[in-house]
């Protein structure tokens, strides 16, 4: 997973927003898989999020219910960047997102205050690496 700081976020062409969690969704409603969205809102408006963590759905036979240890492990992540240690505390509280610009996904999350970085995207690229070795 990428070890980012802000000094390295910008050389790299990211703009840094801070952004209020205004929402958090954990659900399964759509696609039949298991996913998390934090709303942000502030400097930018934008949804983090949307990973399959799981499958599964309401009614779904129990042959098809699968967990993913790399899902949970991305909730705990997100957790702990935020500085958080109850899942529904995520909601109000502060994060600065790295992004760069209109139309680009958000895929990296920090602290508000502390140097403290989560990169989505190259955390599940290294789990789907560590899968295929």
């Amino acid at each position: 997973m990428n070890n980012w700081s802000e000094s390295l976020l910008k050389e790299s062409g990211y703009r840094i927003g801070n952004c209020l969690i205004e929402s958090v969704d954990l659900s399964m409603r759509d696609h039949g898989c298991l996913d998390m969205t934090l709303c942000l809102s502030g400097q930018v408006n934008v949804c983090f999020g949307g990973y399959v963590l799981g499958k599964g759905y309401l009614g779904a036979p129990d042959d098809f219910w699968e967990g993913s240890a790399a899902g949970l492990e991305y909730i705990m992540r997100i957790m702990d960047v935020v500085g958080v240690e109850s899942f529904q505390d995520l909601k109000g509280k502060y994060v600065r997102v790295a992004h760069k610009g209109f139309g680009i996904s958000v895929r990296i999350i920090g602290n508000i205050t502390k140097e403290k970085w989560f990169d989505a995207e190259s955390f599940f690229k290294d789990k789907r690496e560590q899968r295929d070795d």
